[in-house]
């Protein structure tokens, strides 16, 4: 008779696994504990009744052992469980009446680091650094995001979001944190002083050359008025004025009066 079970515990806690529990009619033998983890070799830790002796074979981590006296509990105990220890345990009960299975398919879980700032450019980021496995980031209220992960080579991954918001009435954001190890939530206050208006690139150059054809007609404009009077003005460019016998009206240079000129016969 086998079961098997998926259990998860978080680094740095402690671990218990249990063999199947035998009746009180049956008569124990042996009980050994096979354990397989990722690149190392097979572990065996067995007791035998008959002689009351423990042995261990290919086992070189302390922190697998007996929870106390295999002849009262043969449970193993794993203490703190590593990310290394991801593996099978796998517990054979030998006893009058058969054998007698249980095995554990065992994964150590990673509690990500988590923190949210804002970059200089206004975008907010949320990131859970090294989790196991990888966490889920959700915003609220949501805006224009941009996740990526990171997988950092010993099982954790690094998840990254980048968000933003278009509308400028939002001054509070929060970011949710979901993972095995349990979940957090972080707040932040938009700082709106960093906050850039961002246009699109051909928007922004239809902006500038409005701007730039008004200023050219202003300028064509007052050049010509200005122009315009200095020709009027000017003794050079008002030579009819200085030949007409008789003006009426006031000179549109001069705030004196008229200039005549008379001739006289010789």
């Amino acid at each position: 008779m086998e079961a098997n079970t998926s259990l998860s515990k978080p680094v740095d806690t402690k671990a218990v696994l249990s063999c199947p529990r035998i009746t009180q009619k049956a008569v124990l033998v042996t009980i050994r504990w096979e354990i397989i983890l990722r690149d190392k070799p097979s572990c065996t830790r067995a007791y035998r009744r008959d002689t009351n002796e423990t042995r261990a074979i290919n086992c070189s981590d302390e922190t697998i052992s007996w929870d106390s006296r295999p002849d009262r509990n043969p449970a193993l105990q794993i203490d703190p469980v590593a990310i290394t220890h991801d593996g099978y345990y796998r517990c054979e009960v030998v006893t009058t009446h058969g054998h007698f299975y249980h095995g554990y398919h065992l994964t150590a879980l990673v509690p990500p680091e988590v923190t949210l700032f804002q970059l200089e450019n206004g975008t907010i980021v949320c990131r859970a650094a090294a989790g196991k496995p990888a966490a889920q980031i959700s915003w609220t209220p949501g805006g224009d995001c941009h996740t990526v992960e990171e997988s950092l080579g010993n099982d954790t991954v690094t998840v990254q979001s980048l968000c933003r918001w278009k509308d400028h009435r939002v001054s509070n954001v929060s970011c949710s944190v979901s993972h095995l190890t349990g979940n957090r939530s972080l707040s932040i206050e938009l700082n709106q002083g960093v906050i850039v208006l961002e246009f699109p690139p051909s928007t922004l150059l239809i902006v500038l050359y409005v701007k730039f054809s008004l200023f050219l007609v202003i300028l064509i404009i007052v050049g010509f008025i200005y122009f315009q009077r200095i020709k009027d003005c000017s003794p050079f460019f008002n030579v009819q004025a200085l030949l007409t016998p008789e003006s009426p009206g006031r000179d549109a240079c001069s705030p004196g009066q008229n200039l005549l000129i008379h001739y006289t016969d010789s």
